[in-house]
């Protein structure tokens, strides 16, 4: 099993209120999580109204698969256009089935 992690950091700009920080993530997961089959939340920054963290996650059984889905992901947020990516980082945590 694999699974892959993403950290990524947003930049809001214009942005002037908790409210439309809110707005504007609930935009960004909502269609990710429409689009894809992966865990997405809000990890860092929560109290910043221009900078935010999210994290994502994918499972599955081949590391290419799962780094190619993290990055359709990354560009499928970029190409959003409601916040700048400012920075990503991509993880893989390879898990072996150990019986007995």
């Amino acid at each position: 099993m694999v699974v892959g992690v993403c950290q990524i950091d947003l930049l809001i700009p214009g942005n002037a209120s908790l409210k439309g920080k809110r707005k504007v993530l609930r935009q960004i997961i909502d269609r990710v999580k429409n689009r894809y089959n992966i865990s997405i939340s809000e990890i860092g920054d929560n109290d910043l109204w221009q900078r935010s963290q999210v994290g994502i996650s994918v499972v599955g059984n081949d590391s290419r698969h799962v780094n190619s889905s993290l990055d359709k992901i990354i560009n499928f947020i970029d190409g959003l256009n409601v916040a700048e990516i400012i920075h990503s980082k991509i993880e893989m945590i390879h898990v072996n089935d150990r019986h007995g």
